[in-house]
């Protein structure tokens, strides 16, 4: 049922309370109990509340169980101040034939369902009672709780003025998990316009229907807004970077969705692999090279060099996330097929003076990428297809040649430890691959060896599983 045919419904069941008189209360039994009775300023009727002898649900039934049959509480009330009751005037009104007090033994009769306080089953009741004498809101109101247990009480006796009041303390103020259940519950008991003030702060809007940009592009939802916010401020957006990328890595791993999480993460590394791509592009351009002169050049490549070497690193930290959550196949498929961009970093790393001077960091920094999603598919965490595993060795193999052949020479230790576990996750993946392709790639990989061929088993060990298998007699098929 939707929520406005259950406000509908509600309304209904307010409409009726407030339209029919109460029943005659049952004779009390002997072993009814009465509590003290109460009394009001000015009062001149009597009001018997009844405990219901019914439970409304398993969980109050030990407050019915604890309860006596026939237990009630009398209150000596003003007629006048009840009037501030729609229910209660209604009662008092020259409308019933016969009047309501004769068929009450010449008292007012209200039933009560059982409080979830065991201890004092018609508080809530007498309370709102007591607000009709004083319409003192701001001293009965105290906290969440209060206007909770109080609100479905005004609700029965339509007593607007304290709806309101409960309902404008519950907008001003935070609610705890569990308080937070019980205006969702409570509210399709309220009106619309009641309601929408509380619901806003418990669910988000409705998406419009239809595309939200020019692209065609469906809307975010709040939830894939709010954790893309985020991201960007974890990258760029926020002063104290370490702190707000461990946060934000934080509520990225707690989120319960992982379809929502990938669906973000996939946006943000698409868009930084485009800016990357868009850098990379205008330093290789060729009519770019001749468009402007020399030192106008050098400025702006060294601009488009650095924002790339940043760019770069910020794509590590969303590889890191994805790799963490398993949500990375779309990044190794995507990194997989950039044969471009490859290209692009080869012909800067042919350019050693451009990039020593430039972005010394930039060969590690594009490696440390690589490397992190081929481990991924070497431990399991990324499962993607064979044809996606052969193309990302393929494009990226001859990027960690040039590398290695950079700085090797340099004697940069944690390059030299990056370009060598990425020879042996590149061996790895091409362990998986059919002996034919494996057989493609690996003469690729025979720059791995260096003059003492004890410095590389790695390799040694990927060419004697091929061999094993590639002279084995063929399995399967007819055979």
């Amino acid at each position: 049922m939707s929520l406005r045919k259950r406000q509908r419904s509600a309304s209904s069941s307010r409409l009726a309370a407030f339209c029919s008189p109460p029943s005659p209360p049952p004779p009390s039994s002997a072993s009814a109990s009465s509590p003290d009775s109460l009394s009001f300023p000015n009062a001149d009727l009597l009001l018997r509340l009844h405990l219901d002898p019914s439970s409304p649900d398993d969980a109050d039934a030990d407050c019915h169980l604890a309860a006596a049959p026939g237990t009630f509480l009398d209150l000596h009330v003003s007629s006048a101040a009840l009037h501030r009751s729609r229910y209660f005037d209604a009662l008092q009104s020259d409308r019933w034939s016969p009047s309501p007090f004769a068929a009450a033994g010449g008292r007012l009769s209200l039933t009560v369902a059982a409080s979830p306080s065991c201890s004092r089953p018609f508080h809530a009741h007498v309370e709102v009672l007591r607000l009709l004498h004083t319409l003192d809101f701001s001293g009965a109101i105290r906290s969440p709780g209060d206007a909770l247990d109080l609100l479905p009480v005004a609700l029965q006796l339509l007593f607007n003025d304290c709806v309101k009041a409960c309902i404008r303390f519950l907008e001003a103020v935070p609610w705890s998990e569990d308080e937070e259940a019980r205006v969702i519950d409570l509210a399709p008991l309220l009106s619309a316009d009641e309601a929408a003030d509380l619901l806003a702060r418990v669910s988000p809007p409705p998406i419009a229907a239809g595309p939200s940009s020019a692209a065609g592009e469906p809307a975010k939802s709040p939830s894939e807004a709010m954790l893309h916010g985020l991201i960007n401020s974890a990258i760029h957006g926020h002063p104290v970077h370490a702190a707000t990328k461990a946060f934000v890595a934080m509520l990225l791993k707690d989120y319960p969705s992982r379809d929502c999480v990938h669906k973000v993460l996939n946006d943000a590394f698409e868009s930084r692999l485009e800016t990357i791509q868009e850098l990379m592009g205008k330093y290789a351009s060729p009519d770019f090279r001749v468009a402007v002169d020399s030192d106008e050049r050098e400025a702006i490549q060294r601009f488009n060099l650095h924002s790339a070497a940043l760019n770069v690193k910020h794509l590590y930290w969303l590889i890191e996330r994805m790799v963490d959550l398993r949500v990375a196949d779309k990044a190794v498929r995507l990194w997989s097929d950039q044969a471009a961009l490859a290209t692009d970093f080869q012909k800067l790393l042919s350019d050693a003076d451009m990039w020593r001077n430039m972005t010394p960091g930039l060969p590690m920094l594009v490696t440390r990428c690589t490397l992190r999603l081929a481990n991924s598919i070497v431990t399991g965490e990324t499962l993607v297809p064979r044809q996606v595993r052969m193309k990302l060795v393929s494009c990226w193999l001859p990027v960690l040649n040039v590398c290695r052949g950079i700085v090797q020479p340099m004697h940069f230790h944690k390059s030299t430890s990056n370009c060598q576990e990425l020879e042996e996750a590149f061996l790895q993946i091409i362990s998986t691959l059919p002996v034919p392709e494996a057989q493609e790639l690996l003469r690729q990989c025979l720059g791995f060896s260096t003059r003492n061929v004890d410095d590389c088993p790695h390799l040694v060990a990927a060419f004697k599983t091929w061999f094993r298998r590639a002279d084995r007699a063929p399995l399967g098929g007819d055979n």
